[in-house]
C-alpha cells in the first residue's frame, strides 16, 4: 500500500470534526487557513465560528469596518493576517465580482496567500492537483522519508514541494490534503509521538534510523529582540483615560493602546520621561501598578511591560470611560490589564 493511501485510510478513521471539513466553499475554506496559519486548531475554531457568524459572506466582511475585523481577531495574535483578509475581501467583491479565484495560479496572486494557502484553497474546493506544504506536512514528510534539508532554507523549501507533490493521492487530492496535515498533528506529533501505533512505521526511515526527534532541520530563528515598554494609563478628574492608535509597520499596526513610552523608566525617572509622549498633560500623581514586568513573548521579540496610572486634573478632550475600553481593538496585553484594572 502506498504512502498517500496510508494516509487516506487513517483520515478516514481519525479526522476531527471540525467546522470548515462540512464545506467546500471557497470563502470559508480560506477564512479558516488565514487563521490556523500560527494557530492552534483548538484556539482558532472559536474565532471561526466568530468570524462566520459576523460575515456569513465575503460581501459582509468587506463591507465591514477594519475596527470591527480587528477586534474579533482580538487575541489571535499576527494582526497583518486580519488586515491582508480585510483586504483581500474587499479586492474579490470590488474587482472580481464577489468570485473567488478557482485555480491555484490565480488565488495565489491574493494578499496574504501564499503557496501553502492557495494549495489548500485549490484542492479542498476545487479538487485542483496541489500538494499542500505546511508545518505537519514538513514533518511527516522528513520523518517517514528521512529528509535533513533545512525546512526553512530555500533549497529545503523547493525539494519538499516537490516531494510533496510526487506522493499525494492524485484521485482523492481533497483528503489527502487535509489528512496528511491531520496526520502530522495528531499521529505524527512535534513531541514523542507514539510510532508504536503509526500505519507508516514499518517503512518509516527516521524510526528506523533513530531520527524521529532530530527531524525535521530547521535554521536557528532569529535572535530574539527585548523592549522595554511602559504604558502610561491616565485617568482624568472624571475618570477617563486616553487610548491612541498605533501606527506604523510594527507589531499591532492600527490597534488601540495606552500611550506608550519606549525605554527602560523607574519610579524616579517617570516625572522626567513621561513629558515625551503626554507633553501637554501634568500629572498630579503616577504610581506603577505592577512592580514585576510583564513579559509578552512575539516570535522575534519580548516585551517587558510596565503599567504606570497617572492622574491629571485637566479634563481629556478626546477622553474615553473605562467602560467603553472594551469596543476598541487592542493588543491582548492591553485586553488582560483592562480585565484586572
Amino acid at each position: 500500500m502506498t504512502f498517500s493511501q496510508k494516509i487516506l485510510d487513517w483520515y478516514a478513521l481519525n479526522k476531527r470534526s471540525l467546522p470548515w471539513r462540512n464545506t467546500v466553499n471557497p470563502y470559508k475554506i480560506w477564512l479558516s487557513e488565514i487563521m490556523l496559519q500560527q494557530t492552534r486548531v483548538a484556539q482558532g475554531t472559536s474565532y471561526y465560528l466568530s468570524f462566520e457568524k459576523h460575515f456569513p459572506t465575503i460581501f459582509d466582511l468587506a463591507n465591514a469596518s477594519e475596527e470591527k475585523v480587528l477586534k474579533l481577531w482580538q487575541g489571535l495574535g499576527y494582526y497583518s493576517r486580519a488586515r491582508n483578509l480585510h483586504f483581500t475581501a474587499k479586492h474579490i467583491v470590488t474587482n472580481l465580482n464577489g468570485e473567488f479565484p478557482n485555480t491555484y495560479k490565480e488565488l495565489v496572486k491574493l494578499k496574504g496567500v501564499g503557496d501553502y494557502t492557495a494549495s489548500a484553497i485549490a484542492s479542498i474546493s476545487f479538487n485542483e492537483q496541489q500538494a499542500v506544504v505546511d508545518g505537519n506536512v514538513y514533518r511527516v514528510l522528513a520523518r517517514y522519508y528521512g529528509v535533513d534539508l533545512p525546512i526553512n532554507s530555500t533549497e529545503g523549501i523547493k525539494y519538499f514541494k516537490t516531494l510533496a507533490t510526487e506522493v499525494m493521492h492524485s484521485s482523492d487530492i481533497r483528503d489527502y490534503n487535509q489528512g496528511v496535515m491531520e496526520f502530522g498533528a495528531l499521529q505524527c506529533a512535534p513531541k514523542n509521538p507514539d510510532c508504536t501505533i503509526c500505519p507508516l512505521n514499518d517503512s518509516c526511515v527516521a524510526l528506523q534510523k533513530n531520527l524521529v526527534g532530530k527531524l525535521p532541520v530547521k535554521l536557528k530563528k532569529i535572535k530574539v529582540k527585548k523592549r522595554n515598554f511602559n504604558y502610561l494609563v491616565v485617568v482624568d478628574g472624571n475618570g477617563n483615560t486616553l487610548l491612541q492608535q498605533r501606527t506604523g509597520k510594527g507589531i499591532w499596526q492600527n490597534l488601540y493602546q495606552f500611550p506608550l513610552l519606549e525605554e527602560e523608566a523607574d519610579t524616579k525617572t517617570i516625572y522626567d520621561l513621561y513629558n515625551k509622549v503626554l507633553p501637554t498633560l501634568k500629572a498630579k500623581d503616577i504610581r506603577l501598578f505592577n512592580k514585576d514586568a510583564i513579559v509578552h513573548k512575539l516570535s522575534h521579540q519580548h516585551l517587558f511591560t510596565h503599567f504606570w496610572i497617572l492622574k491629571v486634573d485637566e479634563v481629556l478632550e478626546d477622553g474615553i470611560a473605562f467602560s467603553d475600553l472594551e469596543k476598541y481593538p487592542v493588543p491582548v496585553l492591553i485586553a488582560d490589564f483592562i480585565k484586572t484594572f
